[in-house]
């Protein structure tokens, strides 16, 4: 209806241009051309002006149209463009190529009174615990671009990755010589790739859509998949539909102009899309069924999964978004970072988004609250059968249980023989409420492991009394007490490296290392205990060389940036003792403790 709109205005603008017809008048003979009546003669003037010789003939005043050459008219006629396309060509334009041909189309869709700077971009203000917007404002561009565009995988840490989200969302200044719509890309882009599309989302949202650059396009069409806000990206593709040329970038155009009430020209560009093969069929389909949820689908469509051998951010996003029931097969894998993004879509069933919460609150996505949130939402679900509410009700049991030893019970059977660092997490706050009682002193360390998860420190604190010098839980509380004055005694590290069964005593190594960095170990001792495991603290390399500098100058936003390059892989053995001591060492100096602390004792909890 649109289309047919716009083309008929342009035939009718064009065809006004070419030729003024004279309209035939429908009134009666002599109403059109009346005699003219006899006016009386006033009396004549002294001082009367002399009459001019002839009127001027009023010009019609036309506005230019941007983009289209005017020729000069004959006198008495509209001027024609000289470039306007032929009524055949016209007739195939969209609406938004007759918008760009007529000067027609906004350039933004806020107010100028109401747009926003470019500055301070992000959203977490100082206030709310993000770090001061100066931060990297004078650092070089190319250091900032290189730490950003380095960071291509998941951090190890769960707690370097809650910091690198904290850095990456804070209301920060470009720094010195970007463009500060690259700068919230490359944060974007960043967020994506580390699971966090919902963070992603809010900080390109930051950012007015007349602004938007490809990359920083590019980075919020990632951000709005990941979180099943399909819908989200349409302001900034209505605004400016030509900033991206991939082919979901251009279903995408047709779901938006589906869900704006232009039905029949979606069906068309999707039916076109499937034709041609501009995506994978099943993207096609997913679209074509997406878009007549609009409310104009002419047709039905199919889902057909043979074919299919994988699973995209597109395929899922859009399939959950459906309610779609997904083949076993293609289901994401348990180590896929699709897996994570189950938690983030509001449509996936309850019981799938418990199972991979997991991984989610592994990496540092979901905190213990959101856990316990989560499990509590299943518990209560009287749709869900009983056998998918086993872990629901052993999470329950670890809170509600009167004997202590029921819910630790309750807790090592979330936990199972070799516990999951997300189920440590689970169980964090029902850990704190456990009693310091001699009886459970055989399970301190996991107890302890399982409140520093969430950050209790403190209340970890109190089994201090209750480990053994040199063991796993000592070694924990050695690394997570807030404040402790003197050195670590190498006696009891001694006593620790002997009992260590872990890998290459990969603990021992980084405990070592997570002592030294926090100045917990006499400069003798750490290269002592070094040298016997195998590592040198004291090689540099360009990235230590720069976290050490930013730690110096105590810049923790630098810091979070260099510390989460440092700590990308697949898992904690791809962590080293050295990477780990500079990290906790320009951490501490650069006023975050707390997350020094936390991180070394991570590393020896799950190394």
């Amino acid at each position: 209806m649109k289309r047919g709109l716009w083309i008929a205005g342009a035939l009718l603008a064009v065809s006004s241009t070419l030729a003024l017809a004279q309209p035939k008048s429908l009134l009666p003979p002599g109403f059109d051309n009346p005699t003219p009546t006899p006016s009386p003669t006033p009396a004549p003037r002294a001082t009367a002006a002399p009459a001019p010789a002839s009127a001027p003939t009023a010009t019609p005043v036309l506005r230019a149209v941007p983009g289209v050459t005017v020729t000069p008219a004959a006198p008495g006629a509209l001027p024609v463009p000289g470039n306007l396309p032929s009524i055949a060509e016209l007739e195939k334009m969209d609406p938004d190529q007759l918008d760009e041909l007529f000067g027609l189309k906004p350039k933004y869709d806020i107010p100028p009174g109401a747009q926003r700077a470019l500055v301070k971009i992000g959203v977490v203000g100082l206030g709310e615990g993000g770090f001061p917007s100066h931060s990297l404002q004078g650092q070089p561009a190319s250091l900032i671009r290189a730490a950003l565009a380095g960071t291509t995988r998941p951090l190890v840490s769960r707690w370097g990755h809650i910091l690198l989200r904290r850095a990456l969302a804070s209301r920060l200044n470009a720094p010195q010589g970007m463009d500060p719509v690259e700068f919230a890309a490359l944060r974007a882009d960043v967020l994506n790739r580390m699971g966090e599309g919902a963070v992603a989302r809010a900080l390109v949202q930051d950012v007015d859509s007349a602004n938007y650059n490809p990359q920083l396009a590019a980075a919020a069409f990632n951000a709005y998949i990941e979180t099943g806000d399909l819908v989200g990206i349409c302001p900034v593709e209505q605004l400016k539909s030509d900033l991206l040329d991939t082919p979901h970038w251009h279903l995408m155009d047709a779901i938006c102009a589906a869900f704006n009430g232009e039905g029949r020209r979606a069906e068309s560009d999707l039916d076109k899309a499937l034709s041609r093969g501009t995506a994978p069929k099943i993207d096609v389909l997913l679209a074509q069924r997406y878009a007549g949820a609009a409310g104009e689908g002419q047709k039905s469509v199919t889902i057909e999964w043979d074919g299919v051998d994988e699973m995209t951010p597109w395929t899922l996003s859009l399939s959950r978004a459906l309610g779609l029931d997904i083949p076993d097969r293609l289901t994401p894998k348990t180590d896929s970072t699709l897996f994570r993004n189950d938690v983030l879509y509001p449509a996936t069933p309850l019981v799938r988004r418990v199972t991979a919460a997991d991984a989610a609150a592994r990496d540092g996505i979901l905190s213990a609250a959101a856990m316990v949130d989560l499990y509590s939402d299943l518990w209560a679900d009287t749709e869900i059968g009983s056998d998918d509410k086993g872990d629901a009700r052993q999470l329950r049991e670890a809170y509600v249980a009167g004997d202590p030893k029921a819910r630790l019970s309750a807790m090592q059977s979330l936990w199972g023989g070799t516990p999951d660092y997300g189920r440590w997490v689970l169980t964090a706050y029902a850990a704190a409420r456990l009693p310091v009682d001699k009886e459970l002193a055989d399970e301190a360390a996991p107890i302890i492991a399982s409140m520093l998860a969430a950050g209790l420190d403190r209340n970890a604190m109190r089994w201090a009394g209750l480990v053994s010098e040199g063991s796993q839980g000592w070694a924990l509380l050695a690394l997570a007490q807030p404040e402790r004055q003197g050195a670590v005694p190498g006696s009891a590290i001694d006593t620790y490296l002997n009992g260590d069964k872990s890998s290459g005593q990969r603990k021992s190594r980084f405990l070592i290392a997570g002592l030294a960095g926090l100045g917990r170990l006499d400069s003798g001792d750490a290269r002592s205990f070094s040298n016997r495991l195998g590592f040198n603290l004291d090689r540099q390399t360009r990235w230590s060389a720069a976290i050490d500098k930013a730690g110096q100058f105590q810049n923790p936003a630098l810091v979070a940036l260099l510390a989460g390059l440092g700590m990308q892989g697949s898992g904690w053995d791809k962590m080293t003792p050295r990477h780990l001591f500079h990290i906790v060492r320009a951490l501490d100096q650069s006023g975050l403790g707390a997350e020094a602390r936390m991180i070394a004792a991570e590393a020896v909890a799950r190394g």
